[in-house]
């Protein structure tokens, strides 16, 4: 069978006991289109140094790394369909390594801007609310779900907060924290529902509603909040959510110095490796402060 029978072989295999989809075979027959005409000697027959010197062009070429990927997968399943059906007695793709994924770098915002949406804030509800996720780091997660016993008591500087797989952990807050959420807790009954089914529910809550089923503040309402804060600081929305709030918070205590094993624990990590992330946030900063800061640095010539 020519190359071109086998890859129609594959793709109604790929049909037919797959149930793949009309988009996914058309992007599967386009990479193994391009691979039969790049590599040398064809498909069938091809060896491991060959699909290896295509898979190095790849990138020579222009191809982004998730094309890449794409196209190595769509190789090595064609492959191990053609040793399952007996056409080849081996798989030359079994020694690729696909391109690793870029990970994407967390958003933040400066402290500036950190404060003109806490300027912006409408209530004392609201400004709680950007306090805790940035000043607190907390997950919407995390923050919706605040009984109102967690509210600290007087003189008491911290929370204990219940994470991801119920973990407890200690967070500490500073003293803007502290004064808005006692400004909040203040004017907290006025957002408390009438009805007295529904009042019983939400009084709960640190952050009550009076419209949730289950009396909470929702984290659609939390984005929405923060949304309306963001347009009133003359700031795009699209840059502000709850997560780019603790985004911010870990970036500045990495740029502040804090080490890795503290931010850890402010965070509730698990593991360290979902930290690290942060040192390449403020790398690029750092870099800059000391380019343009260090008296050495500034009279020297790159």
């Amino acid at each position: 069978m020519s190359d071109g029978a086998l890859i129609e072989a594959f793709l109604e295999m790929l049909s037919a006991e797959r149930g793949a989809r009309a988009n996914t075979l058309d992007a599967y027959a386009r990479d193994l289109k391009d691979a039969r005409a790049e590599v040398r000697g064809g498909l069938r027959g091809a060896s491991a140094d060959a699909i290896e010197a295509y898979v190095a062009g790849l990138s020579k070429r222009g191809l982004s790394a998730a094309t890449a990927r794409r196209r190595i997968s769509a190789l090595r399943q064609f492959y191990r369909f053609l040793l399952s059906d007996n056409v080849r007695g081996d798989d030359p793709t079994s020694r690729l390594d696909p391109p690793k994924r870029a990970r994407a770098l967390p958003k933040t915002l400066s402290l500036e801007e950190i404060e003109r949406l806490i300027a912006a804030a409408e209530t004392p509800r609201d400004k709680a609310l950007v306090e805790l996720l940035y000043g607190a780091g907390l997950r919407v997660s995390e923050l919706v779900s605040l009984p109102l016993r967690a509210a600290p008591k007087p003189g008491q500087e911290h929370m204990i907060i219940e994470g991801k797989g119920g973990k407890e952990r200690l967070v500490a807050l500073g003293r803007p924290a502290r004064a808005a959420l006692a400004a909040h807790l203040e004017a907290r009954a006025a957002a408390l529902p009438r009805n007295e089914e529904q009042r019983e529910r939400a009084q709960r809550w640190l952050f009550p509603s009076a419209s949730a089923a289950d009396g909470k503040l929702t984290r659609r309402r939390v984005a929405q909040i923060l949304e309306t804060a963001a347009a009133r600081a003359g700031m795009d929305p699209a840059r502000v959510s709850p997560h780019v709030l603790r985004h911010a918070f870990a970036t500045h205590l990495v740029e502040g110095g804090a080490d890795l094993r503290t931010v850890q624990t402010l965070l509730g990590h698990a593991d360290i490796a979902t930290t690290q992330i942060y040192t390449h946030v403020a790398e690029g900063r750092l870099r800059t402060l000391v380019q343009t800061k260090h008296p050495l640095a500034r009279g020297r010539k790159a």
